[in-house]
């Protein structure tokens, strides 16, 4: 992968606990901080707010197009709720 290098300043302590961190998952540290940079990309794009009619319209359009099946009715919601608080588990 060709890409453009970037420097990033870590006191020792820093840059020794994310080097165990990368080396417990097997993997370099550069790919663990890239990882760790999409992943905060990914929360904040979680995170993102609606905030007009346009936006709401394309979040459900992202949504129809990213899920498949058909949503269960409220009696099979209700049935597995009521089936976790009896058992104490999720249903999932």
């Amino acid at each position: 992968m060709a890409g453009n290098r970037v420097q990033v300043i870590l006191d020792e302590e820093e840059r020794e606990l994310f080097r165990e961190a990368a080396a417990r998952e097997g993997i370099p540290l550069s790919a663990w901080l890239r990882e760790a940079g999409r992943e905060r990309l990914g929360a904040q794009e979680r995170l993102r707010q609606v905030n007009t009619v346009k936006e709401l319209r394309a979040f459900f359009a992202a949504c129809d197009k990213r899920e498949k099946g058909v949503e269960p009715d409220w009696e099979e919601h209700r049935s597995v709720i009521e089936h976790s608080i009896r058992s104490g588990q999720s249903g999932t």
